[in-house]
């Protein structure tokens, strides 16, 4: 990881769980992080709280699933800290609706944020490593083991076409820096359930939620000690997948 301090690190949905893990450990390894969240007073506590650490964070208030939002983003990391090195996208939304009965805007904010919020945070910081021959990079997709299975439970069918998007988008992306004999790297990352404050975020239903009581959960320690994993490999090693469960 010596490599990577005192680069640029940006990390959506930064305020909570797995995103505000993956933060933390990466400051602590001495580099600038930039957490996007909604909730931007959540990060700017973290930021506070990690002031003794070798690296730094900085808060942006962004909803990743407004593109314009996004952009301005991307625009003040560009005109503050040079540009982006390592994209971690781990903002994400789930919820429990019903193929046939909808609503279809739950529909479309899963789609707005998982998949199309992803592949603008994607766009952004590709166009930022290049217009620097940044050739080193590395972008993470915080995807699901529901992006490559069919779905456990019914009513979260949308969640996982919207996960089996970025299964679908990691391969696309990583054949195409290969045709452009690019060594930017990116990398899938698919945990089983994790402890975090996802299901509470998404509105389950009290009932709904009951499925998951018995289910064996993983820290948010353990995906971001994967992240950390995954960076610290050589830039000869191109880990495409990740999957793991408890």
């Amino acid at each position: 990881m010596e490599r990577w301090s005192g680069r640029v690190a940006v990390v959506t949905g930064a305020s909570a769980g797995i995103g505000e893990a993956i933060a933390e450990e990466l400051v602590k390894k001495g580099l600038k992080v930039v957490g996007l969240a909604r909730r931007v007073e959540k990060v700017q506590a973290l930021e506070k709280s990690l002031k003794s650490e070798k690296g730094k964070l900085y808060a942006i208030k962004c909803d990743v699933s407004k593109e314009p939002e996004v952009t301005e983003a991307f625009k003040w990391i560009k005109h503050n800290l040079g540009g982006v090195d390592i994209l971690i996208n781990n903002a994400g939304v789930a919820s429990f609706n019903s193929l046939s009965d909808g609503p279809v805007e739950n529909w479309r904010k899963i789609f707005d944020l998982n998949v199309l919020g992803l592949s603008v945070c994607t766009k952004e910081a590709l166009q930022s490593m290049k217009e620097r021959g940044v050739d080193d990079g590395h972008i993470i997709h915080i995807n699901s083991v529901a992006g490559h299975k069919d779905p456990t439970f019914v009513g979260i069918q949308m969640y996982c076409a919207s996960k089996h998007a970025v299964t679908a988008l990691t391969e696309g992306l990583r054949r195409e820096l290969v045709q452009q004999k690019s060594k930017i790297r990116v990398t899938s990352l698919s945990p089983g359930a994790v402890e975090t404050e996802i299901l509470e975020a998404s509105e389950f239903s009290e009932d709904s939620l009951k499925g998951f009581k018995d289910i064996p959960f993983l820290k948010s320690k353990d995906i971001a000690d994967s992240v950390i994993y995954v960076l610290g490999t050589p830039p000869h090693v191109q880990v495409s997948t990740q999957y793991f469960n408890t």
